[in-house]
């Protein structure tokens, strides 16, 4: 298999993975229908599979940056489906929880493996990682277009049905897991020293991000229905502007960083969402949705930027690296939501919306000052100088770079 061709084969691996992480929060409304479970109740599963998905993050990090376990991806991906199926068949509030935290758990023990892989089978270049990026958005949107249908008419008895995500990312991914050699090179022997310092504020810029997509996520839709109208069907195409977005800004953030170098695009995508959010809180009727297409773009394009950037920020430890940056940050945003509901409640959508930009502008500021010492870059296997905003080859490499005929 060639590294082009394993490009979409990871991506939709990556697809099958976060299907699972979009769908917990379809399932709600039918454990509060069918379970007669309590609000409380249900934000507590959610809380569930979100705590368990964050707190084990950085432990499968440190085990992949330890062994190389690509066994675990498929693994992973019939936990995930294990979760489902018995929450689906969960008598008790107690097995509920533990099928929500197996989900979790499965969603954390991919990410840490299957980011590492993907940057060794795909050539590691921007484009390569952006459309594996793409595929864990679209795993996150097919959820409820898929999911919704089978529960509505089925009930939480069908969750079996919603194991065939699973099955077919196995399926795909194993036949780049049987080509796939562990090498010196990609078992963490790499040259130079972790930059913690740098990695700790690229952490936090993902935090950041991660608190205003899912704000955004949860509530733009019902800032939509208050200024255009149209019920539901405006909340769904609100969402779906942001989802479209994003998709978009993912793709294209991997296409300008091989031209303009990944840290300019990262500020550059912080500093367009800073200012198209209060544009989107400003435009009057249907044009909100384009400033919601928009904002959803320039939010994603540091979006896969950041995984490449942490691996080259922890040249030893690319599994602990792609653990935070895909998924404990992530995770960890969602912890904010109750914060931003809490000023919708008190206050108005659109207030808390406006104190999105607030996280969004700490991003961008907080990227201005991420300069990190030294990390080689690499493009499809070839050494090459880093393009502009890139963090700067070390010594090492340049006296390397230069004694070569």
């Amino acid at each position: 298999m060639t590294k082009r061709s394993a490009t979409p084969v990871m991506a939709m691996g990556h697809a099958g993975v976060d299907f699972y992480q979009g769908l917990i929060p379809v399932l709600v409304p039918f454990l509060v229908l069918d379970r007669g479970l309590g609000y409380s109740a249900v934000s507590v599963v959610v809380l569930a599979g979100t705590v368990a998905s964050a707190a084990t993050q950085p432990a499968f990090g440190w085990l992949v940056d330890r062994r190389t376990l690509p066994w675990i991806l498929p693994a992973s991906m019939l936990t995930c489906a294990a979760g489902v199926i018995l929450l689906g068949s969960s008598t008790s509030f107690t097995t509920t929880l533990v099928a929500a935290a197996m989900v979790g758990l499965g969603v954390a023990a991919y990410h840490p493996s299957a980011a590492r892989i993907a940057r060794v089978v795909t050539g590691g270049g921007h484009r390569a990682m952006s459309w594996f990026s793409l595929g864990g958005n679209a795993g996150f949107v097919l959820a409820p277009l898929a999911a919704g249908p089978v529960l509505s008419r089925l009930g939480l008895q069908a969750t079996g049905w919603l194991a065939v995500p699973a099955l077919v990312g196995i399926a795909v991914t194993l036949p780049v897991l049987s080509k796939y050699k562990p090498t010196a090179t990609n078992r963490s022997t790499a040259k130079g020293s972790d930059d913690w310092s740098a990695f700790g504020q690229l952490t936090l810029i993902v935090v950041l991000r991660s608190i205003a997509y899912l704000g955004l996520a949860g509530f733009v839709g019902l800032y939509a229905v208050q200024r255009v109208g149209g019920g539901g069907g405006a909340a769904t195409a609100a969402v779906f502007a942001l989802y479209a977005g994003a998709a978009v800004g993912t793709v294209l953030g991997g296409r300008f960083a091989e031209r303009w170098g990944r840290l300019a695009v990262v500020r550059a995508g912080y500093l367009a969402t800073t200012l198209l959010l209060p544009v989107l809180l400003l435009v009057p009727g249907p044009s909100l949705y384009g400033a919601i297409a928009l904002v959803g773009t320039a939010l994603s394009l540091p979006f896969s930027l950041h995984i490449t950037l942490g691996q080259d920020l922890l040249p030893t430890r690319p599994g602990t690296a792609s653990g935070v940056t895909l998924g404990l940050a992530v995770s960890a945003g969602g912890l904010f939501a109750p914060l931003i509901g809490a000023v919708v409640d008190r206050t108005s959508l659109r207030t808390g919306l406006a104190l999105l930009i607030v996280f969004v502008a700490a991003a961008w500021l907080i990227s201005l000052r991420l300069a990190p010492r030294s990390t080689g870059l690499s493009q499809g296997g070839r050494r090459r100088k880093p393009p502009r905003g890139d963090p700067p080859a070390s010594p090492q490499r340049r006296r390397s770079a230069h004694s070569r005929p």
